[in-house]
């Protein structure tokens, strides 16, 4: 394992202006998988979809993260928590999919939990050793930032805090996009790729020129601020194209003229405009396979019903487009000549020199 991260080390250290991408074989070995999931993915925050898909009390999703089933709960009280979904007696999970419920009964034994994972009730437990006290549901640490939930698997985790990526965003309004679409799939390619394809605007013209090449085509895309976790970018829109929707009122002009693309490290990849919010989170399931979970939201009435599906459509031939070439890519990555090669200048791959220096920081000695 040290000679992978001697690899990593090795490229975040290049002059700032002489980057190169990183080798095939940190993306297909699953030896390294397995040491970036304690490294690195546990470690992270991680988006696992919006707020407004469980609007009432009760409402609940799960989802997979890592090996960790969770189960993602409004309150009551209207917070939102993201609770283990193992049963405390023998391990069953308690929910699948999506639902409301006034609380949650083990489908093996009835054990029953309260919407804040407290165990309200065990059947014919009378064993001297059970305490309900100490059986309630473990509780992740938890997040919500925008109109997103987050997770982070680690007990001990650094705080959610993004100032740069909060001013960069601010004028959109983010929290207040409603959500319009949710799909997932699974792709068959490393996690890394599909962050590092999002967050650069070198591919577009070439992988996407009847979707994308007319209104964000790569000789416009231009580097924005990035910061401890976080990367973006601007791809901007040609001047003479017909506006996208209004948007929040305080947007300047030149937010109205772009997509704000963002990716909050490890595995959140947005594409944030005016009146157009995607975000794609990524759940790795081993090192050439991830599962994605894409949301689509439109902000206030902007946008009516007809241009909402054709966004929608959009996004999925899009979406399509680079899942085709990233999964072609992957078959190739684990080829003995596929070494690093140099990257693009900043406005285009810089930020994937930024995401490679965020994971060289996980190995540091």
């Amino acid at each position: 394992m040290s000679s992978f991260s001697n690899i990593l080390r090795d490229i975040a250290s290049l002059p700032a202006d002489s980057p190169m991408s990183l080798p095939g074989s940190l993306y297909t070995s699953e030896e390294y998988f397995h040491n970036e999931v304690e490294i690195v993915l546990r470690k992270g925050w991680h988006c696992l979809g919006r707020v407004d898909e469980i609007p009432n009390s009760g409402d609940f999703f799960t989802a997979q993260l890592l090996n960790e089933p969770l189960l993602v709960v409004r309150q009551s009280d209207d917070k939102i928590i993201v609770l283990a979904n193992v049963c405390r007696h023998r391990g069953m999970p308690l929910a699948e999919g999506t639902g409301n419920t006034k609380r949650f009964i083990c489908s093996y034994h009835a054990w029953t939990y309260d919407l804040d994972g407290i165990l309200l009730r065990a059947p014919r437990m009378k064993n001297a050793g059970f305490e309900p006290k100490n059986c309630g549901l473990y509780k992740h640490n938890s997040h919500t930032w925008n109109g997103f939930i987050y997770v982070n698997l680690t007990s001990g985790n650094s705080p959610f805090k993004h100032p740069a990526l909060d001013d960069l965003l601010t004028n959109y309004e983010s929290e207040k996009f409603k959500l319009a679409h949710v799909a997932e799939e699974v792709w068959n390619t490393n996690w890394k790729c599909l962050v590092e394809n999002f967050m650069e605007g070198y591919h577009l013209s070439v992988v996407h020129p009847e979707t994308l090449h007319s209104y964000t085509p790569t000789g416009l895309a231009r580097k924005l601020v990035n910061g401890p976790g976080f990367t973006s970018y601007a791809a901007n829109y040609p001047k003479n194209i017909p506006q996208r929707g209004l948007g929040a009122p305080n947007l300047t002009e030149d937010e109205r003229l772009r997509s704000t693309l963002f990716s909050i490290f490890p595995t959140q990849v947005a594409s944030q405009a005016a009146s157009l919010l995607v975000s794609l989170s990524i759940f790795p399931l081993n090192a050439g396979q991830i599962k994605v979970k894409w949301t689509l939201s439109t902000y206030g009435n902007d946008l009516d019903e007809k241009t909402i599906t054709n966004r929608i459509a959009l996004w999925e031939k899009v979406n399509q487009e680079d899942r085709e070439k990233l999964e072609r890519m992957q078959g190739a990555l684990s080829s003995y000549h596929a070494g690093s090669g140099p990257l693009a200048e900043e406005d285009y791959e810089g930020t994937i020199r930024d995401f490679q220096l965020w994971l060289a920081t996980h190995y540091q000695t």
